[in-house]
């Protein structure tokens, strides 16, 4: 039988989804589950690393069993980000995984940054000091559980997995990248970090480029997950990086606009450029660099807005109402402006004790105002970070929207007016397990790269043309909406953790 499909696994934070491929990016089967996420705490975010592997043989069971193992010429994994699993030399977990979204790093931004400085872990590992990566939570292992940090093999998803399904841990890259203790320009692991943190170079796992073998199925994972012994195991790399291969953007004039949980506007550069605009990852393609502009809750604002003050999402009908009043307001919100940063602000402010708040309310306003300045919002940062690009010569010309809010009319037209760029809706739902599947298909021959494959796999839906007589108006919303920020969430004046240990 022609081994005629891959498979990308996109292990994420909420579930596991794999899709089996075509050659011409069709998504022919899919599978997957849910896994639980565990909060002991306030500001406590863990998994099981089980769970993963149980809710990945349950998804790669239900595609292989829909089109058969030997149809599947190999898989690569898309995997959450910044997620750090603690295993032992068996591979079981010696505790739960700290996940990115976990917030007991808080306590060692301002330290980690003085004591190694702020701008040399910017320019290693192309991040700002910020909540987000792995490497603040890693030093409160150090203070807090030294004894499991000597242990354990600390492993991103995709390390864990592969680990599971080949019996070798391996990262990609583009998986090592986020966590803070990549280096981005040597492309392996930043020893002057790792060293730091008191992290022997053997706890992490060796590192591939995107597309390259990393292993294949053993006998035991075959079992487990219904495919072939012997089927190969491409290096993946991170969600992120993953849905803008999928949405086809890891090449010049193209930005990607993930429109989900957190709002991720991404470009790709041929070299490291840095900046406090965005934070510098590696291309998925293993060639160049992505700039990402990033919000923690981008529609997770959203969600939280309806559920508390607008009815709630029980109401199949919310958005669609919500969304077609919206659409009856003026750029601008009459007056409504919104500051988005419900869980801390990333870009450009890097803030994280920075808070949500809405402004200029009178009687007038309604649900439906604060709801159209909250799109807003997100849409003006996300444009002003792709400005930025603009200013340091990326020149985009395209915007690809991924994610669930791609799906909404109102807020496609308010990214192609905002930023004065057409705005192409994927066809793709799951852009980052179609970025993994073109890792899968570059590295089992199928394309001479991933250019080829980019362009054979990825499809596109319809394009919003910017309006340029909305200019103007977006220009004012935007001054207003920068204008509701205010510094460590406390009013004028506030300093955040970062900012205090750098001056």
């Amino acid at each position: 039988m022609a081994r005629d499909l891959v498979i990308g696994l996109d292990s994420s934070t909420q579930s596991t989804k794999a899709v089996a491929w075509s050659r011409e990016g069709e998504p022919v089967a899919e599978g997957r589950a849910a896994h639980a996420m565990l909060t002991p705490r306030a500001g406590w975010n863990e998994q099981e690393p089980d769970a993963w592997w149980s809710a990945a043989c349950e998804a790669l069971r239900a595609v292989a069993g829909a089109v058969g193992a030997d149809r599947v010429a190999g898989l690569a994994i898309s995997n959450q980000r910044e997620t750090t699993a603690f295993l032992g030399a068996d591979g079981r977990s010696l505790r739960p995984a700290i996940l990115w979204l976990d917030e007991r790093g808080r306590e060692h931004l301002a330290g980690v940054a003085a004591a190694f400085g702020a701008a040399r872990l910017h320019e290693i590992s192309g991040k700002p000091v910020d909540l987000t990566p792995a490497l603040y939570r890693l030093a409160w292992m150090r203070e807090h559980e030294p004894a499991t940090l000597d242990a354990a093999m600390v492993l991103d998803a995709h390390a864990a997995l592969v680990w599971r399904l080949t019996g070798r841990p391996a990262a990609s890259w583009t998986s090592a990248d986020p966590s803070g203790l990549f280096d981005i320009s040597a492309r392996d692991w930043s020893q002057p970090i790792l060293d730091h943190l008191g992290l022997r170079p053997g706890q992490l796992a060796p590192v591939a480029r995107p597309g390259a073998g990393v292993g294949a199925v053993a006998p035991d994972a075959a079992a487990a997950t219904g495919l072939r012994a012997g089927t190969p195991v491409f290096a993946g790399g991170g969600d992120g990086q993953c849905a803008g291969l999928g949405a086809d953007a890891a090449r010049a004039g193209r930005v990607y606009l993930n429109l989900g949980t957190a709002v991720i506007a991404g470009a790709w550069a041929p070299g490291p450029t840095l900046s406090r605009n965005w934070r510098t990852m590696l291309s998925p393609t293993g060639e160049g660099y992505f700039l990402e502009c990033c919000q923690r809750a981008g529609a997770y604002l959203v969600n939280w807005f309806v559920d508390g003050f607008a009815g709630g999402r029980a109401d199949p009908s919310v958005f669609d109402r919500l969304e077609a009043q919206a659409a009856a307001l003026p750029v601008g919100s009459e007056g409504v402006a919104v500051c988005p940063y419900l869980t801390g602000c990333m870009d450009p402010h890097w803030d994280v004790s920075a808070r949500a708040s809405f402004t200029g309310l009178g009687p007038g306003h309604g649900v439906a105002h604060l709801y159209r300045a909250m799109l807003e919002a997100i849409t003006l940062e996300s444009a002003r970070g792709v400005a930025a690009m603009a200013a340091e010569g990326l020149a985009p010309e395209r915007i690809i929207a991924v994610g669930g809010g791609a799906q909404s009319a109102l807020w496609m037209r308010m990214a192609a007016d905002a930023t004065q760029l057409p705005v192409t809706r994927s066809a793709s739902v799951e852009a980052s397990a179609l970025g993994a599947g073109i890792s899968a298909a570059v590295g089992a021959g199928w394309f001479a790269g991933f250019g080829e494959a980019a362009a054979a796999m990825c499809r596109e839906g319809g394009t919003v043309a910017p309006d340029p007589g909305a200019r103007a108006a977006w220009a004012r919303a935007g001054a207003a909406q920068a204008a509701a920020y205010r510094p460590g969430g406390a009013g004028p004046g506030g300093t955040s953790p970062a900012d205090a240990a750098t001056g």
